[in-house]
């Protein structure tokens, strides 16, 4: 037999069942293909139902801002009517005010005085029969009385003093949801529909005006009736044979529904099976062309491309070497090229494995760091709360003292005893930089400013030969701080920048607006960017990597504590911001510090500290105050001083036993609370529950450390440890109120 017909038949022998394999192949791709489609649109049908429930939500909002205007509460429905006409200047929206039993009282779309419909078209009724009347309800679609268009309903319950008092309800025209069809960008041949909870249609892609009011087909009802979300087979209303895929809208029930051609959908798969049928036949033909020729041709070329096969399965890339052979040189050639792409894939693979290794470690690396900020912040806080009460105590005596004695020699020693206490008040701060920052902290500040005002403190840490270079953009926007720890971390940045520049060199601050996009570890936004950059001499990769962790540092025992960078770290984190850090040997450093824009406007006082005011007299006060204190030396020295000004104070010694004197009857102008107590109740838990159930007594809370957040409304905060004079100022005022 010729060798010619024997490589024939070798070659057929492979062929066959790679054709075989081929088909297989063809059908496989064609399923995944369908299946993959059908993800794609299930995905896309999530998104509208979620699309639609944010629009939804949208309107909530606008209600419930609404129901808390002045107006309501007042029972202006004149004036209440003003602000609803904003909301609804068309006929398209209205704003309809009802009493807790279903009778309009305001209509948006009526004109002043004239009747109003005594039932409610809608099935809001019967929501609040099966939901209850406290939360937000959303109709399905029913004919407007005014308009003659279909409307739906969205209704929020308004409570006054904690009890209802109204139901504040949007109707809205139903074709105005067509936009969300827009917004979606469905193709021309997909049909998208909205439909309620009866599943009548509410917006659709095609002809909307024609079918809005009825509803979808058996099929879709019965799919509706059984499932939350599916896909399903049926002829759509204009009888074409659809796939149906649908989805629920999260908290209203609705539906949503994109309907597909069933031939579109097997288009894009028969295509692509197709295509890769017909690549399979034209390589079996040109496989039966080629092996005519290799039957013509010398068994060394053969031989050539079975090295270059054994290269390739090896891993070697294949050195291309024409035989002549046109059939053995094409495969040759992509054998040639498929080995440079699998050494560049296994190449990638490396990289990304290398990379994925580098992304755990320094996700590792983060989640220690912030354990072990978390783990400093709750120790140092807790020395911070102890020693603020007892520096709370020595203010008070020693401001009553200054007040009881006019002897010079006494006043002096007053006065050196003041000034101790105010560095044990700045030292107890420093105790609180890793833990959170404290509301009564905060203030809203102008970042160039506070930078501007830093700069006597940074020069005096910078040795000779250092050029410091202030750039601060003009319109900084607000950000809301501790400005003490603000200061305090750019001065530990200032002093390891002066550590870093032995010989001299440049110290760059700068202040600039920035948009930040958001990643998986941050929100993006606004935010202000201040930077400190030094030409100094850098850090080599190891030491980078660990520059954040608390106590790590590379100078010699007793010249560094290794907490100045994770200072103003923790800093940044707990301003709801974040650090970035780059180094590079021989060229310096440069650290961001990232603060959120705030909306809150410039804070125009600050709170004194705690030697601030404390020559001047005991102003004078009158009225009871209920005074909840655990530390009994705070208790002592506080209560003096109160009486002292004019106060009578009743006093308890925790949350628990001031609410129950409270309840029990006493009358008080007043209350002074404490945050951190022993029992169940807290000083911000007395707050909430005194706003509840005695919203005209006045609440002034003190707090020397606190992981809580003190965000009870109207309520004041001080930070120990205060001056007895405006701790009488302010309780004076309140009291008056």
């Amino acid at each position: 037999m010729p060798i010619r017909t024997r490589l024939l038949i070798i070659i057929l022998a492979i062929l066959v069942p790679a054709f075989a394999a081929a088909a297989l192949a063809v059908g496989y791709v064609y399923l995944e293909e369908r299946r993959a489609q059908e993800n794609s649109v299930t995905e896309a049908v999530r998104a509208f139902a979620l699309l639609v429930r944010n629009e939804l939500e949208t309107r909530e909002g606008m209600l419930r801002a609404l129901a808390a205007a002045p107006a309501l509460a007042e029972g202006d429905l004149a004036e209440f009517r003003a602000h609803a006409r904003l909301l609804a200047p068309t006929r398209d929206t209205a704003i309809i005010l009802l009493d807790p039993n279903g009778r309009q009282l305001m209509n948006t779309r009526a004109a002043p005085g004239a009747p109003l419909p005594e039932r409610r078209r809608s099935n809001i009724q019967a929501l609040i029969a099966r939901y209850g009347t406290d939360r937000t309800l959303v109709s399905d679609l029913y004919p407007a009385t005014y308009g003659g268009q279909h409307d739906f309903v969205i209704q929020v319950p308004v409570r006054i003093g904690g009890q209802l008092r109204y139901f504040l309800s949007m109707s809205e025209d139903a074709s105005r949801l067509q936009r969300l069809m827009e917004i979606q960008r469905f193709p021309a041949d997909w049909q998208a529909v909205i439909v309620d909870r009866s599943s009548r249609i509410i917006a659709r892609t095609l002809e909307p005006e024609r079918y809005r009011g009825r509803s979808v087909n058996t099929e879709a009802l019965r799919q509706f009736a059984a499932r939350r979300e599916g896909i399903f087979n049926g002829i759509n209303l204009a009888g074409i044979p659809v796939q149906g895929f649908f989805g629920t809208v999260p908290d209203v029930d609705w539906k949503v529904m994109v309907t597909i051609p069933q031939a579109e959908l097997r288009r894009v798969p028969l295509h692509a099976a197709a295509f890769l049928a017909g690549m399979m036949a034209l390589l079996l033909v040109l496989a039966l062309v080629g092996a005519r020729w290799i039957g013509r041709r010398a068994i060394a070329p053969i031989e050539q491309l079975g090295r270059s096969a054994d290269d390739l399965g090896k891993g070697i890339e294949v050195a291309y070497a024409p035989q002549e052979v046109a059939e053995l040189d094409a495969v040759a050639r992509r054998m040639a090229d498929a080995s440079v792409e699998i050494r560049r894939a296994r190449h990638e693979m490396e990289q990304r494995v290398a990379e994925a290794v580098a992304a755990n470690a320094q996700a590792q690396q983060a989640l220690m760091r912030s354990q072990k900020l978390e783990a400093l912040g709750r120790l140092t806080g807790g020395i911070a709360h102890e020693f603020n009460n007892l520096l709370q105590t020595l203010t008070t005596a020693l401001q009553l003292a200054a007040l009881t004695s006019n002897q010079p020699r006494v006043q002096a020693l007053i006065d050196t005893c003041k000034r101790t206490v105010g560095r044990a008040g700045a030292l107890t701060t420093r105790l609180g930089s890793f833990g959170r920052i404290q509301d009564a902290r905060l203030l809203t500040v102008d970042p160039a400013e506070q930078v501007r005002n830093s700069l006597q403190l940074i020069r005096g840490v910078l040795r000779h030969g250092i050029t410091l270079d202030v750039d601060c953009e003009d319109g900084a926007w607000p950000v809301t701080i501790d400005p003490l720890q603000f200061d305090l971390a750019l001065l530990n940045l200032a002093i390891n920048a002066r550590d870093a520049m032995l010989e001299g060199g440049r110290l760059q601050i700068r202040v600039r607006n920035t948009r930040v996009e958001p990643t998986m570890e941050r929100t993006g936004g606004d935010y202000v960017m201040v930077t400190v950059a030094d030409s100094g001499s850098g850090m080599p990769p190891d030491v980078l990597a660990r520059a954040l962790d608390p106590f790590f540092t590379t100078k010699a025992p007793g010249e560094g504590t290794g907490l100045g960078l994770p200072q103003a770290y923790a800093f940044a984190t707990q301003s709801q911001g974040f650090l970035a850090l780059s180094s590079s040997v021989g060229v310096g450093t440069t650290i961001d510090v990232y603060l959120p824009r705030s909306a809150q406007s410039l804070s125009t006082t600050q709170m004194g500290s705690a030697d601030a005011g404390m020559d001047t007299a005991m102003p004078r006060a009158a009225g009871r105050v209920l005074f909840v204190e655990d530390d009994p030396l705070v208790r002592e020295a506080v209560v003096s001083g109160l009486e002292d000004a004019g106060f009578d104070v009743m006093v308890a010694s925790s949350g628990d036993q001031a609410l129950a004197m409270i309840e029990n009857g006493l009358e008080t102008e007043v209350v002074f609370s404490d945050i951190v107590m022993p029992g169940q109740v807290s000083g911000i838990d007395l707050a909430a529950l005194l706003r509840e159930r005695r919203p005209g007594l006045p609440v002034v809370l003190a707090t020397g450390y606190t992981d809580q957040r003190a965000v009870v409304p109207g309520v004041q905060v001080l930070a120990k440890p205060y001056e007895i004079g405006q701790l009488v100022d302010l309780l004076a005022g309140m009291a008056r109120r």
